[in-house]
């Protein structure tokens, strides 16, 4: 038998932590985890505008992960989560994506603004969504245990995004857009 998409359950404007456990939808647990969940969304958009072949490689990779990240937020501190929570080796793979990637890129000298090519584009979202992640989790944290590697997880993703999205405009000869405090002007990708 298949499970109805609907439960009624939230009508009162609450939802169930893995475990059981009712708690109001605006709770900061919640946010968290629906954050990650939009920070996913936002990767399936990114993957669908058919980035090179190794950066949807990672960006898969990722999702994968943010789910696992998103699980772990909806289980309180005291139950046992169903997947395994963010480890140590999830933060390394990033960063070493971050310093393959990296090495192929021109020096960043300017801060510069979001945009460029599509694909680009909608990592630089991604990457503004997760540093709001990033801001809620260390706001639950304030209020209980969220598990550090989960933070660093998300400060690392954040890096890795960025630089993706360089890459992603460098590969296809899309200038960055320099921040110049106040006047803009476009450098073409080296």
């Amino acid at each position: 038998m298949a499970l109805r998409i609907y439960t009624r359950t939230g009508d009162d404007g609450t939802t169930g932590l893995i475990g059981g456990q009712r708690v109001a939808k605006d709770n900061l647990r919640v946010a968290a985890y629906g954050t990650v969940d939009e920070l996913n969304a936002l990767l399936g958009v990114a993957r669908a505008e058919a980035p090179p072949a190794d950066l949807d490689q990672v960006l898969a990779r990722i999702q994968d992960q943010l789910f696992v990240l998103g699980c772990g937020l909806a289980t309180p501190p005291d139950k046992e989560a169903p997947t395994p929570r963010i480890e140590t080796a999830g933060v390394e793979n990033l960063e070493r994506d971050i310093d393959r990637f990296e090495a192929e890129l021109p020096p960043l000298s300017n801060f510069i603004l979001p945009g460029g090519s599509r694909t680009a584009a909608a990592l630089h979202h991604a990457r503004t969504v997760c540093r709001r992640a990033e801001r809620e989790l260390v706001a639950l944290g304030r209020l209980q245990e969220v598990g550090r590697e989960a933070l660093v997880y998300l400060n690392r993703l954040s890096d890795l995004l960025f630089v993706m999205a360089r890459l992603a405009n460098h590969r296809a000869g899309c200038a960055e857009i320099l921040w110049r405090g106040g006047s803009v002007e476009s450098e073409p990708s080296r």
